[in-house]
């Protein structure tokens, strides 16, 4: 985790294995009761965002979107922690849109702040590995097309 962030430690840092165990447990139980609370719904949706296993995001993700439609009063929070599960998934693209519609509302909110700059990192990085593999592919073109041209030449 880089020490100049220390806002987005989100980003870095996951639940471990029982404490999001205990939180799908409460999860499954109140939906069992066929009567999820929100807090309930978004503490499960939190704690899968913050797991480094995508699925888990994926479905974070899901269900705060689903809060971010149906309680107004929670949009603020499912605004960041959808743009940090798009941002693990490395959908900065999305993440973006997410994190700077919560930047219009709050522009002084650090999380967002220090979130947007991991975004930004991970594009960059993104970028990088595109430009080497596209490199990449053109080195290994040149070298089969000299390849053919001397072959055809020998002839």
């Amino acid at each position: 985790m880089s020490s100049d962030l220390p806002y987005a430690a989100d980003a870095q840092v996951s639940l471990s294995y029982d404490e999001l165990e205990v939180l799908r447990s409460q999860y499954q139980k109140e939906l069992a009761q066929s009567h999820v609370t929100v807090q309930t719904k978004f503490n499960y949706a939190w704690g899968l965002v913050k797991s480094p296993v995508r699925d888990h995001q994926v479905e974070g993700v899901r269900l705060l979107q689903d809060i971010y439609r149906t309680e107004s009063t929670r949009r603020r929070e499912c605004l960041y922690y959808i743009a940090l599960g798009y941002y693990k998934m490395g959908n900065y693209e999305d993440a973006k849109s997410f994190n700077d519609f919560l930047l219009e509302k709050e522009p002084g909110n650090l999380q967002a702040q220090s979130l947007s700059a991991l975004i930004e990192q991970g594009v960059t990085k993104e970028g990088y590995v595109g430009m080497a593999l596209a490199g990449g592919a053109v080195a290994l073109g040149t070298l089969l097309i000299a390849g053919i041209i001397r072959r055809a030449t020998r002839k």
